[in-house]
């Protein structure tokens, strides 16, 4: 068989699949031209300080979008300011910039703002465009990441989206405390980073998330928007990704799709959002209750809290055990000490040796652990006994 022939019998496979794709989810095959490849959509508040940083990683691109959509939505500061002129740029890909001045459903309002806007300079449907990616505002891609997410899902048609693993700006410390801190949270980034290498991801991230326009679509079609406009969503890209599954659609993530996001720099602040995060998956699997694509939350989160109980319970117990008789006469306690030494320290071995070293001390992270402990606790209670407030 010639090179040509076999090229053509390539692209016959990949339509014939793309045909399979479009009748089981239901939604009509794309007709006319693609108007778009890739439009980027950033929503964003408050971001003066980043909003630069983050649309030029995207004008940096080896693969750059045609069109970038900011969503600039109940900003008091110059956040509108400073993406107009990246916009007036020459230079930069093709940029809109929306005023978005009342706005009650925080990111999930400013995203479907974008997505309504751009559906509509494209004939009402999202089907012209091939794929949309959605980042966060005070993020930064790698200029890699779009070429890469686009192989990944232009070589799968059951794709629906793939997500970034994300990382952890480093150097943002002024003191010894904030250093702890932030560099507990790079090597959680970092930890998180090595398990989402796989089909189906628990989350599609928010600081950065590649969706093929009419997979969006068919979330639109089901519901009227791509993302749940309520103000008890805290979570719209862990709401949405659930969505995209119940379409049919797979996720997926990538190594080599890289997002550098902000850390928090106070215990407060990582507090806030570690809380929102948990308390607006609970509330979310609460919603569903149990099934086919919420089991394996529920459990991993059910496992988290036995956890909890085996570190206060049965670990602190033997610890006592040990002190009081001698660690001599505790070998078990000498086994689990070798292997949350060892076990740690590899799973970081992609930072380099600080982070091993910083696990094999085991200190830094219990106390991490602990303020793990009381995010997961408290946001448990806040969801069954608090209401989200609304955002003013």
């Amino acid at each position: 068989m010639s090179h040509n022939m076999m090229g053509e019998a390539g692209l016959e496979k990949t339509a014939f699949l793309q045909g399979l794709r479009w009748r089981h989810h239901g939604t009509p095959k794309p007709s006319g031209p693609t108007l778009h490849d890739i439009v980027a959509i950033v929503p964003a508040r408050n971001e003066e300080v980043g909003i630069l940083t983050s649309l030029n990683s995207l004008a940096r691109q080896t693969w750059r979008p045609d069109r970038i959509v900011v969503v600039v939505n109940n900003s008091t500061d110059q956040t509108e300011h400073f993406a107009r002129q990246f916009a007036a740029d020459p230079r930069t890909p093709r940029t809109d910039v929306l005023l978005m001045r009342e706005n009650e459903y925080k990111k999930a309002g400013a995203l479907n703002y974008g997505i309504a806007w751009l559906s509509q300079r494209v004939g009402g449907r999202l089907d012209p465009v091939q794929h949309v990616l959605v980042m966060d505002a005070d993020t930064e891609l790698h200029h890699k990441f779009i070429e890469r997410a686009r192989k990944v899902i232009t070589a799968d048609p059951e794709i629906g989206g793939v997500s970034a693993v994300c990382l952890g700006r480093t150097g943002l410390w002024r003191n010894p405390w904030q250093r702890f801190l932030l560099g507990m949270q790079i090597i959680e980034y970092g930890r998180a980073a090595n398990a989402r290498f796989q089909t189906d991801v628990h989350t599609m991230s928010g600081a950065g998330s590649f969706y093929r326009g009419v997979a969006l679509q068919s979330v639109i079609d089901k519901r009227g928007a791509v993302f749940w406009e309520d103000h008890r969503n805290l979570v719209e890209d862990y709401e949405t990704t659930l969505t995209l599954k119940e379409c049919g659609w797979k996720v997926t993530a990538n190594q080599l799709c890289i997002a550098y996001t902000d850390l928090m720099p106070t215990l407060r602040e990582l507090l806030q959002q570690r809380q929102r995060w948990v308390r607006g998956t609970v509330d979310a699997l609460r919603a569903r209750g149990w099934t086919k694509f919420t089991w394996h939350s529920i459990a991993s989160m059910i496992l988290g809290l036995l956890g909890v109980v085996y570190l206060i319970g049965w670990g602190a117990t033997q610890l006592a055990t040990a002190v009081a008789n001698g660690f001599a006469q505790q070998p078990i306690f000498w086994v689990l000490f070798a292997f949350w030494v060892i076990y740690p320290a590899v799973l970081v071995r992609n930072l380099g040796w600080k982070a091993m070293l910083v696990e094999a001390l085991l200190i830094p992270e219990l106390v991490y652990t602990v303020v793990r402990m009381y995010w997961l606790l408290s946001s448990l209670l806040k969801s069954y006994f608090t209401p989200v407030s609304t955002w003013k």
